[in-house]
């Protein structure tokens, strides 16, 4: 059978069609070297292991954390051949693998973040004390998921819930996430948001801390709370919530009261109420007995000190008396029937009545002496 000759530009488009179809895409593992950005559009790297190294090609749009030399990455991409350049991977996906190149990642990228003020503490929002309506997003068949209704329950059945269901890890859990948060932000009546999952390796928890997560996160309208049960690392999730529990069970119980310990709050403080309201009253009774007590002698003070004083202004005024005067021995002076006053002029030979205490004197004058 003759073989086929191929110029070249028709070899590597018939090569191209047999990798399209024996292979439309491969994954493949390696450590992340060369690695650069283009005019904010491009990325370039090689993907290398300890014998061979391939050439990568993608947008920046497929990265979806901080990336740097030295990472174990995990790219989907596109086998092809570049009429110039050769054989090279267009990116589809790429993902840091192993705990190492995970927290690397998520540290860059927390750097980044920081820089840029998502993590402040005065970005930070008091949550509802307690809510009346939360958003949980969550696997509905995780522990976690079960574990945080069961303490909710118990400390406050009276809350409603609206679970919004996602994958929590694996290569959709990114996507769920950042939609659950948007459509929790869409819908109305939540006055918390809560975002639960349980503890796991940093491949499992990856998802809790990519950009697109942790900005939609920080964007949302909602106050929200986000608890994933691993202590050793915290997700960036976490730093830009508004408020992170440590594992799901404690979100429960950061999020509502207890209602046993409201009800003996509740009775306490009524108790309390009671007996402050009864010594108030008690007090307040003695003030008014004592003020009735003081405002009695006062007023019987006052009344005797204005007897007193009637007393004696009775005493001055019958001082004046006509009758008290002449007890003095004086006397009234009339002319025909009248007194007499400081501006009445006489003549000799009017005739005057002058009134005594016991007598009446009838007079006629004889003479009138000016001073």
């Amino acid at each position: 059978m003759t073989q086929p000759i191929f110029d070249v530009s028709t070899a590597i488009a018939v090569l191209n069609q047999t990798l399209e179809f024996a292979y439309p895409t491969i994954t493949v593992v390696g450590e992340l070297s060369q690695f650069q950005v283009s005019k904010g559009k491009w990325v370039y790297f090689d993907l290398k292991d300890e014998q061979s190294k391939l050439r990568c090609f993608g947008s920046v749009w497929q990265l979806k954390t901080a990336l740097e030399d030295g990472m174990q990455v995990e790219v989907v991409a596109q086998p092809r051949l570049h009429n110039l350049y050769g054989f090279s991977l267009n990116i589809q996906a790429i993902r840091p693998v192993g705990e190492g190149s995970i927290r690397k990642a998520a540290d860059l990228l927390r750097k980044k973040l920081e820089k840029e003020g998502l993590f402040a503490p005065e970005r930070k929002r008091a949550l509802p004390y307690p809510p009346e309506r939360i958003a949980l997003i969550a696997s509905g068949q995780s522990a976690a998921y079960a574990d945080f209704l069961k303490i909710l329950q118990a400390r406050w059945p009276y809350l409603e819930i609206d679970h919004y269901e996602v994958q929590v890890q694996g290569a959709s859990a990114e996507e769920e996430l950042v939609t659950a948060i948007q459509q929790a932000n869409s819908d109305a009546g939540c006055n918390v948001l809560v975002m639960i999952r349980g503890g796991g390796s940093a491949d499992d928890l990856a998802a809790f801390s990519t950009e697109t997560v942790t900005r939609a996160i920080a964007m949302s309208r909602i106050p929200t709370m986000v608890a994933i049960g691993h202590e050793v690392d915290i997700a960036l999730s976490e730093l830009a919530a508004d408020v992170r529990a440590s594992t799901p069970s404690n979100a429960a119980e950061l999020l509502v009261p207890d209602r046993e310990a409201v009800r003996v709050s509740v009775a306490t403080s009524k108790s309390f109420l009671n007996k402050v309201v009864a010594d108030e009253l008690a007090s307040r009774k003695q003030q008014l007995n004592q003020a009735r007590i003081d405002l009695k002698g006062f007023v019987d003070v006052f009344i005797q000190e204005k007897k007193t004083h009637l007393e004696h202004a009775r005493l001055r005024l019958e001082s004046y008396h006509p009758k008290q005067v002449m007890k003095r021995g004086y006397g009234l002076v009339r002319r025909g029937g009248r007194l007499v006053k400081i501006t009445d002029t006489f003549t000799p030979g009017d005739t005057i009545d002058v009134e005594l205490l016991h007598n009446t004197l009838t007079s006629e004058v004889k003479k009138v002496s000016k001073k």
